[in-house]
């Protein structure tokens, strides 16, 4: 990529707040309610004409790049081919995708790459598509495609896909600690299912939203709730761990993000999220990030050189 036309977006990891999971629905899915928080760890898609379909991926050291599907199966080409489809255009661009999101860490880093890829591909070819449209596809392409393509702070029902914005008054400072070998979401979820059989609606985010109105962190960390952690620490014991070396250091709370393994750490502010990120760092856990919340979701940046 020259960068000479390049437009560019970036898309929001995403951390649940509130995940209240339900019976197993007859297409298979399980029913949800869950609020949804974009936060400021982000992937950057870029495209430019080409006169083909290609795609290059970048990633950070800490992400695992060969866990990235190939071209044909890669959720960016799918969204790619589901606009191309609508609008009867062909599928050609020059794809650039750089992670810093981690592959299968529950923070819907793929979701975040569709989501971008709808947004810069509708710009780089005049396409004007509503926002309507888009969220249509989103939701075709996977359950948390609608959310990341929203950004902010927002409540997802049926399996996710269904998104009302909430209003999020506060500023939310996170740590993120990714992990070097990821977790199935599909695992967590038949786990999930081996340790609540008669799971019947899922438990409503009730608490979490009236939490988030107040603009407080200690409140906020009294009300998240992960009905997929405990299946998530089953599978992997070295998360339940890592939680309460995290809340050791400081954290107000600890969580499993969605289905895992990623974990991350709710703070009062900036400067106390650098001080238990340190501390995350100095007991091993070298990757420890900061990241704020809500961030918006994906805008086209323009056009830039590389």
């Amino acid at each position: 990529m020259n960068g000479t036309s390049a437009v560019r977006a970036r898309g929001a990891a995403k951390v649940n707040l509130h995940l209240g999971v339900g019976g197993v629905r007859d297409d298979g899915f399980h029913d949800l309610s869950t609020v949804y928080q974009a936060i400021s760890l982000f992937d950057h898609v870029a495209a430019e004409p080409w006169h083909s379909w290609r795609i290059e991926t970048r990633a950070k050291p800490y992400v695992d790049r060969a866990a990235v599907p190939g071209v044909g199966d890669n959720i960016v080409t799918r969204a790619g081919t589901l606009l191309a489809e609508l609008h009867d255009v062909e599928l050609q661009a020059d794809m650039v995708v750089d992670k810093a999101i981690p592959v299968a860490g529950g923070l819907a880093g793929g979701s975040a790459d569709a989501a971008a890829t709808l947004v810069v591909l509708d710009e780089l070819w005049g396409l004007q598509t509503p926002r309507d449209e888009l969220l249509k596809l989103a939701a075709h392409l996977g359950s948390d495609v609608p959310f990341a393509l929203l950004g902010g702070t927002g409540h997802g029902t049926g399996r996710g896909e269904l998104v009302e914005p909430i209003p999020d008054p506060g500023e939310w400072w996170w740590v993120v600690v990714p992990q070097r070998d990821g977790l199935s979401t599909q695992a967590v979820y038949r786990h999930f299912d081996d340790m609540v059989p008669d799971a019947g609606r899922p438990t409503p985010a009730d608490d979490l939203v009236r939490a988030l109105a107040t603009g407080d962190p200690r409140t906020l960390a009294a009300a998240l709730h992960n009905d997929l952690q405990r299946p998530a620490f089953d599978l992997r014991p070295d998360l339940r761990k890592l939680i309460a070396i995290g809340e050791s250091e400081g954290a107000l709370r600890g969580l499993v993000s969605g289905s895992g393994p990623t974990c991350v750490f709710l703070c009062e502010d900036e400067h106390h999220a650098d001080t238990v990120a340190e501390g995350l760092r100095y007991t091993g856990h070298v990757t420890a990030l900061t990241a704020c919340g809500p961030a918006p979701g994906p805008a086209v940046d323009g056009t830039a050189g590389d």
